[in-house]
């Protein structure tokens, strides 16, 4: 077995409800400020739900030709938007390097809503003629993203999609940092988009009691491990990471923002949409990832939680913590969902981002919103309510978890340590 080469991130770029920068985003996860409010999509006046955190102020235009944005699906276009900013921080010239050892591993949960939902319903609405838009299956297909970031740039390494519901971009990450320590490639863009606020998202999550219905105080509507929480906050938008073998970005000059140590995979093998109740599969997926980095849980200074601002959910994971840290863990532990709600399939990638800059920058970001911690919680563990933490972070450790059981965690390192 070779010796398993060191991945660092040197770059980053987000679409979010926050901002539509990383450094936007950033800044905002500091502050403490929700992207909820009234959805625009459509008109949600019949819905259970009428509030999401949709991204603001993104004109397909500002990257695209008219002739092209009629190509894309809003996840497509919100995934090449992230990743031309993370080329840019990541000062890649691809005339200079190899494209056949630079890849793309991106991943959606859902990929073209938006066009599935609005050709079905023009076909239904007619005399039964098929007048569909050329484009549709290749703007509907979840590794379209993927195809689409390669085509761009020329890329012709290892190109694939990956879809594990909210855990799939954590992991796209998992899977484009063991290609690369592997030595299967010298670069590889990864991340996730989602594009989901639309009838047909939201009316499904109200359907199945998913989504919160405080439509009274938006804002407000997320708010994790809270005794008053009665479900997630629908987002949209999309996170970049560029990963690259450690001694190709020294030789390069590259900007170094964080270090990827270890990634674990694991699975609840509960129920169809709920977590177990005292997290096997979130217990398990963060001891892996210790393992795979070779760390004590005490070495962890922050954890970015899935928390999703689900009875059930938010309850099992921190019984998983507890489990795995201990009752009086120094952890620091915040909910970013309370500010951006959860971007479904990219939720793991903005999660990561936030993670790089928490380790880059020593600052844990606030969970808003969170007034009254559940009883059983309410002691013994740090989670960061209402203000953001100016703190040293070594290490930092992404939790996402998906429909069907998924469990991916991701750990990432300062750098220079």
């Amino acid at each position: 077995m070779p010796e398993l080469k060191r991945v660092v991130i040197t770059g980053v770029g987000a679409v979010t409800p926050l901002g539509n920068t990383a450094a936007a985003f950033g800044r905002a996860l500091v502050a403490g400020v929700s992207g909820a409010a009234p959805i625009t999509h459509f008109d949600a006046a019949k819905f259970k739900t009428r509030f999401a955190c949709e991204v603001k102020g993104f004109d397909p235009l500002d990257f695209f030709e008219r002739s092209e944005v009629r190509k894309y699906d809003p996840f497509t276009q919100y995934a090449l938007a992230a990743t031309e900013e993370a080329v840019r921080h990541a000062q890649l010239d691809f005339a200079r390097l190899n494209r056949d050892r630079i890849g793309v591993v991106w991943g959606s949960g859902i990929g073209g809503l938006f066009t599935l939902q609005e050709q079905i319903t023009e076909f239904a609405r007619g005399d039964g003629t098929p007048r569909f838009n050329p484009f549709f299956i290749s703007k509907m297909i979840v590794d379209i993203a993927a195809g689409v970031i390669s085509i761009k740039y020329g890329l012709r390494g290892l190109n694939y999609a990956t879809v594990s519901a909210c855990a799939t971009s954590t992991t796209a990450l998992i899977d484009a940092f063991n290609y690369l320590r592997l030595g299967k490639a010298d670069i590889l863009i990864s991340g996730g988009s989602e594009a989901a606020v639309n009838q047909t998202a939201v009316g499904g999550f109200n359907a199945s009691r998913a989504l919160s219905t405080r439509n009274d105080e938006p804002a407000g509507a997320s708010r994790p491990f809270d005794v008053s929480r009665d479900g997630f906050v629908l987002g949209e938008g999309a996170g970049a990471l560029v990963l690259e073998e450690y001694e190709h970005a020294l030789r390069r000059g590259a900007p170094i923002l964080a270090e990827v140590v270890g990634g674990g995979l694991a699975a609840d093998a509960y129920h169809l949409t709920g977590t177990h109740p005292e997290g096997a599969g979130a217990y398990l997926g963060m001891r892996a990832a210790l393992d795979d980095a070779g760390l004590r849980p005490e070495q962890i200074d922050y954890l970015n939680a899935h928390a999703t601002s689900t009875p059930l959910g938010d309850t099992s994971e921190l019984r998983a913590v507890r489990r795995l840290f201990g009752p009086a863990s120094e952890l620091r532990i915040s909910a970013t969902k309370s500010m951006t709600g959860h971007l479904l399939g990219a939720a793991g990638a903005i999660e990561a981002i936030a993670c790089v800059q928490a380790v880059r920058d020593d600052v844990i970001p606030p969970t808003i919103n969170t007034t009254t911690v559940e009883p059983e919680f309410s002691q013994g563990l740090h989670l960061t309510l209402n203000r953001a933490e100016h703190r040293r972070v070594d290490y930092a450790l992404s939790n996402t978890f998906g429909f069907g059981g998924h469990v991916a965690c991701l750990i990432v390192k300062k750098y220079p340590a």
